[in-house]
């Protein structure tokens, strides 16, 4: 379930305690997260207010109780590795266990997700939101340019990155998805994903050595 402002997402776990953790619409808006924080455990914390703060090179925000309810635990993997917000929202990447003060608010502060949708889709398009099948670490805009000059542009960025991290490459050069084919074989890197939108190509791609 959801809460209204498309945000956070909220699941009972049974016995008085519900699941929290930012949706991955808030994973788009935040970017590469750098920092997650989180208020004390124990405390009681009402609703709309601030359990916890995402940051990034181009964000500040903050996840809030979408509840009235006490802080039970705050997911230590997300705080040491932040990325796992953004590559697992509604999984490992969960922010933390909250018990309602009233058992029945939960049910009547948010939304099913059959409720949820238009605004969730509204949201979606005004946050220019893209829904991708990895969270990328780098963005790469190659507008204007030929291939050969991004794939070098890309091997240089990839030179850098660490085994794992994803660049979200973006083209206008109408020959990019057959090269980007060529260069995954001759490289071994991946490409994850891709799409046109328009006049421009999206690409994926991790490194995998």
């Amino acid at each position: 379930m959801y809460d209204r402002e498309g945000l956070v997402w909220v699941e009972d776990e049974g016995e008085g305690i519900w699941r929290v953790g930012g949706t991955s619409i808030l994973a788009a808006v935040a970017g590469k997260l750098d920092t997650i924080r989180a208020k004390p455990t124990g405390a009681r914390y009402a609703h709309g207010r601030v359990i916890g703060t995402l940051e990034s090179g181009r964000y500040f925000g903050a996840i809030r109780a979408p509840f009235e309810g006490t802080l039970v635990a705050v997911n230590g993997e997300v705080l040491a590795m932040p990325k796992l917000l953004s590559n697992a929202p509604y999984g490992e990447g969960w922010f933390a266990r909250m018990r309602p003060i009233r058992p029945d608010e939960p049910r009547e502060a948010v939304w099913e997700a059959a409720k949820a949708a238009d605004t969730l889709r509204a949201l979606i398009e005004a946050l220019h939101v893209r829904c991708f099948a990895a969270f990328p670490d780098y963005e790469m805009y190659e507008i204007g340019a030929e291939c050969a000059a991004v794939l070098a542009h890309l091997d240089e960025l990839l030179a850098r990155a660490v085994q794992g991290e994803v660049v979200h490459l973006v083209s206008d050069d109408v020959t990019s998805p057959i090269e980007m084919v060529r260069w995954s074989m001759q490289t071994g890197h991946k490409v994850v994903d891709s799409r046109k939108e328009s006049n421009l190509y999206h690409f994926l791609v991790r490194k995998e050595r």
